[in-house]
């Protein structure tokens, strides 16, 4: 026996595998590493075929796979009819049945001739047929060309193009181990190339082609080294991906949301996936083999679907970190805007405190003398009257006291006034102090946005009643009209303490 590393689909848990049965023989040198020389797997298959071309003959139809034989008194395997009645269950079994017995009929001469090849194939190498399987050689190296030739006409996916002559398979085998077994009845070899009804098409075959040459479909295929045992993931990965390409046919049919995509060659689907075109719940055929299971139970291709999903994993938790680190930066960002605003919400208040204080400094520097005098007919105020008679810029009266409509200037207010408490207005004392209104005016916060000159010496009249300037005379020394424009549009906007009785004031800066 030959030690051989190999790779292939394990037992399903609790699954029974019957004693005394050839699938019992591989499983036990399966566990220690080992693998039939093929001399010894000529000598169990040899009488195997004989048997079976017989019950065929006699109209018999089988599930032939490792578990359907039994060990007999002679320790030669042999049919037992009620294993080969029913499919199997184990999945290496399974991968032993022609692609027409996967529907659950059993099997003719030429899903035998299948079965018998695949069997053949796993005794020597280990392996089972299916996607990825290398050519025998490849495996194990001085195996004979004549075998290869032997699996590649007997391994054709479509019963039509495969030979159905179990007795010529059974000779074949022979001249591949002359003497390890009984010699077989004479048959005539060239039936598993053709018959007179069909030829045998090797292009069909689940066997990869030729390592070395041009392939049935013009493509090259280049020899590939025997791969060394491999211990890690990845490179069982790589070593499974280097299988797959080997074979260039487009064989394999994805069903995705009800249609068909494909064929693809192994290549292009292992590209497909990649690109996560399909997924592992995404249904596959082997148009050879016709088994058809979702992606994720093909042990084939299912360790590059997962490790395609692991990647759109990986992508969308580093897009998902990528919108907390853009959401974080955003927020840092108004943070920093609202630091901006508020740092300059204060120097802004800064400024307006600094003018504030500026213009209260120079009214308290600059005040020279504030007068208040209340307006009455023996108040002594010289004022001429008015030529045009009385009720000149007088809009009413208030307890027999003239209103004034304001917007006139200190001194018209004051002969308005007069004008009507002659007439025949009330008279008595003023009630506000010259103090009280000079609070309100001496502060001079209401023209410092005016742009008045540290050097400008100010004069302001005002004329107050009822709470407000009625009439403002400003004159500033240089004359500066703007400016007093300016003062007096600030004195005119103030509030007072408010009296009926005209009161008028006066200050200087």
């Amino acid at each position: 026996m030959n030690s051989a590393q190999h790779l292939g689909t394990p037992l399903p848990v609790g699954a029974t595998i019957v004693p005394g049965t050839l699938r019992a023989r591989l499983e036990e040198l399966r566990a220690q590493g080992a693998v039939l020389n093929l001399r010894d797997a000529v000598a169990i298959l040899v009488p195997v075929a004989v048997e079976v071309a017989d019950r065929h003959r006699r109209g018999e139809l089988l599930f032939l796979h490792p578990s359907s034989l039994l060990l007999d008194e002679h320790d030669r395997y042999r049919v037992a009819p009620e294993l080969a009645a029913k499919p199997p269950t184990l999945p290496r079994d399974k991968a032993c049945l022609a692609p027409e017995e996967r529907q659950g009929r059993p099997g003719n001469a030429r899903a035998s001739v299948y079965a018998l090849g695949a069997m053949l194939y796993e005794l020597v190498t280990g392996l089972p047929v299916g996607p990825g399987m290398r050519r025998p050689s490849e495996v194990i190296p001085n195996l004979p060309h004549d075998l290869e030739v032997l699996l590649g006409k007997a391994l054709v996916a479509d019963a039509s193009h495969r030979p159905d002559d179990l007795k010529a398979f059974a000779q074949a085998a022979y001249r591949l181990a002359p003497g390890a077994s009984v010699r077989p009845p004479t048959a005539d070899e060239g039936h598993l190339d053709h018959d007179e009804n069909f030829e045998v098409d090797v292009s069909l075959s689940m066997l990869p082609p030729e390592p070395v040459g041009a392939s049935p479909y013009g493509v090259v295929v280049q020899a590939r080294p025997v791969e060394a045992p491999v211990s890690d993931s990845t490179s069982e990965l790589a070593a499974l991906k280097a299988r797959l390409e080997s074979d260039p046919r487009p064989r394999y049919v994805v069903i995705r949301e009800g249609m068909d995509h494909g064929p693809f060659t192994a290549v292009e689907l292992l590209q497909q996936i990649a690109s996560h075109a399909f997924v592992e719940s995404d249904v596959l055929r082997d148009s050879f083999s016709n088994d058809e299971r979702p992606v994720r139970d093909w042990d084939e291709f299912a360790p590059f679907a997962e490790q395609s999903r692991l990647n759109r994993d990986i992508k969308a938790e580093k897009e998902a970190l990528e919108r907390v680190v853009v959401q974080e930066s955003r927020s840092t960002r108004g943070k920093a805007v609202f630091g901006l605003l508020a740092v300059g919400a204060l120097l802004l208040a800064a400024g307006a405190w600094f003018i504030t204080q500026r213009g209260q400094r120079s009214d308290e520097i600059a005040v020279q003398r504030e007068t208040a005098t209340d307006i009455d007919v023996d108040g002594g105020l010289n004022v001429p009257k008015s030529k045009r008679g009385g009720r000149r810029g007088v809009v009413g009266t208030s307890g027999g006291y003239p209103i004034l409509a304001g917007g006139m200037s200190c001194e018209a207010a004051q002969a308005a006034y007069v004008e009507e408490i002659k007439i025949g207005g009330s008279k008595g004392p003023a009630d506000i102090t010259g103090g009280q209104y000079g609070a309100t005016l001496n502060r001079g916060s209401y023209f410092a946005h005016c742009g008045v000159p540290e050097s400008m010496s100010i004069s302001i009249c005002a004329a107050i009643q009822n709470g407000r300037a009625v009439g403002v005379s400003v004159n500033t020394n240089p004359r500066d009209g703007r400016i007093a424009g300016c003062i007096s549009q600030g004195v005119r906007g103030l509030s007072f303490p408010s009296h009926p009785k005209l009161d008028v004031t006066r200050t200087s800066f």
